[in-house]
């Protein structure tokens, strides 16, 4: 039997597509040097130092030109970065601050953020990230997939999927500031007048992080025609965006109850070569390191079918060439990777914990794509699918040339 087809495919719909609410979404970002990235900011500063100290030869093969750059290439700023717009070859400055972004779905990481260095950078997304900004990030489909089709993070997402199948960021709002939902229009005033005033933004995104679905398609997202269905989906989404946002916003980090949360056992080794999970013990083994009790639910963990405590340790441990900058990385396991896989386990364990109500939203009548078409949700317009026009200042271009926008 054929799957069902998605509310704006124009067949029998089930649900509407998150393409269809969210409207407005972007490509990952494409580095073309993965030196650019790291788990730790002291390593990216100690590439750079090594990058601008070299010359001639070396300094071309440590650069890793590509097509989209090289160190000719004449680019402008990032949107909202203080980077120079000089030739590359040219520079011999101190290191741009490297900023926190999210790398994959949960994996928070370090970029430097100098648009000379990245191949795309999708400078859409920097005109639009500010305090007051959030982003869904759409895991590429995988089939027979149980993890979650969608993440939320207030970091910069790089949109990177663990399967390698291409995702889509979608930022909450259209304009810095917190204005113009990127949500389809007339969206809003269906779900107020469905259930109630106080339906905004936010509320949406919560259901939408609750409700969402992974689909051939897509991501999809029922839309509840009861009241009581929807506020206990969007209560449900906004500890699921708590907890997500790991402390941002004024928020608190996750944390399990006492007696729940996991400790170093035994002190993790400077250069730990394996990673496993005993479930009898609920023990996460790092070499000779341990860290207990680790709750199956963490472990087990998935997106677009990868185990997320095994993607974030690989990161860490994969062995790079040694010629490259991907060489230039801390000797030994930082203490504040500690510190943060136990953040992240404790992350997963609570997320696992509530996938049960998650998966209890599915069951009930849901606002059809006849409702969805009357009140003008559907077919999208073409420019909500746009990025709005959000420049009441100049960038800088090539060469410290202000751009013609």
């Amino acid at each position: 039997m054929a799957a069902p087809a998605a509310a704006g495919s124009g067949g029998s719909p089930r649900s509407p597509l998150l393409d269809d609410l969210m409207p407005w979404s972007v490509r990952p970002l494409r580095t073309g040097r993965p030196w650019v990235t790291a788990p730790d900011a002291a390593s990216l500063r100690a590439r750079w130092e090594r990058l601008v100290g070299a010359s001639g030869e070396e300094r071309e093969q440590l650069f890793a030109p590509t097509r989209a750059r090289t160190q000719q290439t004449p680019v402008a700023a990032l949107p909202g970065q203080h980077g120079a717009t000089g030739r590359f070859a040219r520079e011999t400055g101190p290191c741009p601050e490297p900023v926190r972004i999210l790398h994959g779905p949960f994996d928070e990481q370090w970029l430097l953020p100098d648009h000379r260095l990245i191949d795309v950078a999708r400078p859409e997304l920097w005109r639009v990230a500010d305090g007051h900004q959030l982003f869904a990030v759409e895991h590429g489909p995988v089939p027979r997939d149980p993890g979650p089709a969608v993440s939320v993070t207030a970091l910069l997402p790089d949109g990177h999927s663990p399967a390698g199948r291409p995702g889509r960021v979608r930022p909450l709002y259209r304009r810095p500031g917190g204005l113009e939902p990127n949500l389809s229009p007339g969206l809003l005033a269906l779900l107020r007048a469905r259930h109630g005033e106080s339906v905004g933004a936010e509320s949406v995104l919560a259901w939408i992080l609750a409700a969402g679905r992974p689909s051939p398609a897509g991501c999809e997202v029922p839309l509840p025609a009861d009241t009581a269905r929807w506020s206990a989906g969007v209560e449900l989404g906004r500890e699921l965006l708590r907890l997500q946002l790991r402390g941002a916003r004024g928020g608190e980090r996750p944390r399990l109850p006492g007696g729940r949360r996991p400790y170093v056992r035994a002190a993790v080794p400077p250069a730990p070569a394996s990673l496993a999970y005993d479930p009898e013990e609920r023990a996460l083994t790092l070499g000779s390191g341990r860290i207990s009790p680790v709750p199956e639910g963490a472990w087990e963990f998935r997106v677009s079918g990868v185990r997320m405590l095994e993607l974030w340790f690989e990161r860490r441990t994969a062995v790079p060439g040694t010629d490259g900058l991907e060489s230039v990385r801390p000797r030994v396991w930082p203490q504040e990777w500690t510190s943060e896989l136990l953040e992240l386990i404790t992350l997963l364990a609570l997320l696992a914990e509530l996938r049960p109500a998650q998966d209890a939203l599915a069951d009930g009548p849901e606002i059809g794509a006849d409702e969805l078409r009357a009140a003008g949700v559907l077919p999208v317009a073409d420019a909500a699918r746009r990025p709005a026009s959000v420049l009441d200042h100049q960038e800088e271009g090539p060469d410290g040339q202000f751009a013609l926008l």
